[in-house]
Parts: structure tokens; sequence; C-alpha cells
């Protein structure tokens, strides 16, 4: 029903910034969340950051004060805004969708985001 499809991530150095699209098409009901997970190797997936329809947001503690999770509705289209990046921040970032409606889930591919100097 809903399709998600991420990209931005790429190769930074410890204290820069990224930004993360998650584009989503598809039918969309009003009460949703979207949140960002990541999954570094050897870890569970774990959540970085959400959104909900009425403009709650949420972080873990890790990225809080330098992950933004936002989102522009005209382009049907969810942010994650990840600046002061660390090397612990290394991981596959994936975005996801509720609806709480039917607990229906979608789950992006994915995108690589890697910091190293």
């Amino acid at each position: 029903q809903v399709q998600l499809v991420e990209s931005g991530g790429g190769l930074v150095q410890p204290g820069g910034s990224l930004r993360l699209s998650c584009a989503a098409s598809g039918s969309i009901f009003s009460i949703y969340i979207m949140g960002w997970y990541r999954q570094a190797p050897g870890k569970q997936r774990e959540l970085v950051a959400a959104i909900t329809s009425g403009g709650s947001t949420n972080y873990a503690d890790s990225v809080k004060g330098r992950f933004t999770i936002s989102r522009d509705n005209a382009k049907n289209t969810v942010y994650l805004q990840m600046n002061s990046l660390k090397p612990e921040d290394t991981a596959v970032y994936y975005c996801n969708l509720v609806q709480l409606a039917t607990n229906y889930q979608s789950w992006g591919q994915g995108t690589q985001v890697t910091v190293s100097s």
C-alpha cells in the first residue's frame, strides 16, 4: 500500500552532517507513526527518531540534540537531519511507517551511513 524510498546516505567525517530523505508513495491514512531506524553490524535494529501524524517527535537518547526528524507534506517526504555525526552513528538507516488503524507496516530498503575519518 505504501512504498518508502530512502536517499541521502553516504560517507562523512566525524562532526559532519547528512540529511536523509524518505519519500512515500501510495495511500497514507491520517493516523500514523513514521520513524527512522538503524542497524549497525552485529547489532539489533534500533529506533532513532519518530514522528506522528499529529507532529509529535521522539528521539533516542544517543541522538537527541543532534538529529531532527521532520516532514514536508507537500512532497510527501520525511527527513532526518543528522548533525555532529559520530563514528558510532555508522549503520544502515531504514525508514518505517506504521498505520495505527490496521497495524500495517512498510519499510524502506535502507541507506548506508558511514562516519569515518
